[in-house]
């Protein structure tokens, strides 16, 4: 297993700041064993870019989509188009049923949005992501300011966090997504840029529409 006991994130930074995309994936499979990283996607707007990457790269890479129970039916059909398409390995991972029910009886994401991020996003991934070394993520600096903050590579509690897109523009991801023919979620061309749950989820600009505009512009899962 070739496993890095001790990670160097400023050595990898380095190293990987100078590579492509598709580079840097290829990259990770040779610092780190497949069975030490773990990849999300929320199937959002314009997730086909890293998904079409890693299909690329290894087909048996396993995708976690966490189902909140809140997404839109749009949101549903676009991971299952995906799924087929590149025949992507995805797991489904689900809140307690008690607790999401709570949060439905109450209407929590008006109330405690945060709260309602906690029970339905961040616990479930939470229970799974201990097993892993490496938390792969589709972040992009270009989406808000905390965003704009992050390296290639970031310390996150028992995870190192990779964002292999962190560099990559909103015109050349739309380029990328055009010049390979990927499909952009259906809601992107009735602008929405960003895409979460139904009820936290407006049209706008960059991250402007989540969580209906207020100044929360991150679920918790990144943070």
């Amino acid at each position: 297993m070739n496993t890095k006991t001790i990670i160097d994130i400023n050595q990898l930074n380095q190293q990987y700041e100078k590579l492509n995309v598709y580079q840097r994936v290829e990259q990770l499979y040779k610092d780190f064993d497949a069975s030490e990283i773990m990849l999300t996607s929320a199937f959002a707007a314009t997730s086909a870019f890293l998904l079409k990457v890693f299909s690329d790269v290894n087909k048996a890479q396993v995708i976690y989509f966490i189902d909140t129970g809140y997404h839109f039916k749009e949101t549903l059909v676009y991971k299952e188009y995906l799924t087929q398409l590149y025949n992507l390995n995805v797991v489904e991972v689900k809140p307690d049923p008690t607790m999401h029910q709570k949060t439905a009886d109450v209407e929590l994401w008006n109330k405690n949005p945060n709260r309602c991020c906690y029970i339905n996003k961040v616990q479930p991934l939470n229970i799974i992501k201990g097993n892993y070394k490496i938390w792969v993520s589709g972040l992009m600096r270009w989406q808000s300011d905390y965003r704009n903050s992050l390296n290639f590579f970031e310390e996150q509690e028992s995870n190192t966090k990779f964002y292999p897109l962190l560099d990559i523009g909103f015109v050349e991801r739309d380029e990328f997504i055009k010049k390979h023919h990927l499909p952009f979620h259906p809601l992107k061309s009735k602008g929405y840029a960003s895409i979460g749950c139904t009820h936290c989820t407006l049209p706008g600009l960059g991250r402007k529409g989540r969580w209906n505009n207020s100044p929360k512009t991150e679920c918790g899962l990144h943070l």
